[in-house]
């Protein structure tokens, strides 16, 4: 089997392992649900889970317990790109040739389901717990998933990000007013 072959291959597992973790699209919440699945299956190389499941790998992992920490790193990339494609962030109405969250569920509904997924990420890796006697090394993963994913990681980066745009435009704005 060649590289491409191989690649594939890793790709369709990786997002059968994702598939398996997504929300059922019922009961009174169905509305966010479905949006926060569009989102996951909106594609993508799905790099970050299949890096994290190669990765345990080579470290000596053989266990199913990786893969609720692959289904939630994808959640939480997900999550971050739902943020992002909002109108007070991007402004993106397209992502992956197919529209946004915020645009075929409306501000709100994309804001709920950035939101729930970064919660719902947390909640899937935690599955890991009934799927090992090592619940430390659980413990200690999904406290670096959060610290990374959290204000002095992803997020404290996109505030800079935000900040350092805000900053720009307003240095435009005031050098167009200027000129």
């Amino acid at each position: 089997m060649n590289t491409k072959e191989q690649l594939k291959r890793y790709t369709e597992e990786t997002e059968a392992v994702v598939e398996k973790y997504l929300p059922g699209e019922e009961g009174h919440q169905k509305t966010v649900l479905e949006a926060m699945n569009y989102s996951v299956r909106a594609g993508g190389k799905r790099l970050r889970p299949l890096l994290m499941r190669e990765t345990y790998r080579l470290f000596g992992g053989n266990g199913k317990e990786i893969e609720p920490f692959m289904a939630a790193i994808e959640m939480i990339h997900t999550s971050s790109l739902i943020h992002d494609d909002l109108p007070c962030m991007d402004n993106d109405t397209l992502r992956r040739g197919v529209p946004t969250t915020w645009v075929k569920y409306g501000y709100d509904m994309a804001v709920l389901a950035g939101d729930g997924l970064m919660i719902y990420a947390f909640e899937t890796a935690a599955k890991a717990l009934a799927m090992t006697e090592d619940k430390a090394a659980v413990g200690r993963s999904m406290g670096l998933l959060a610290e990374k994913t959290g204000i002095f990681g992803m997020i404290g980066g996109q505030t800079v990000d935000v900040e350092l745009t805000n900053k720009l435009s307003r240095e435009r704005s005031w050098t167009l007013f200027t000129a």
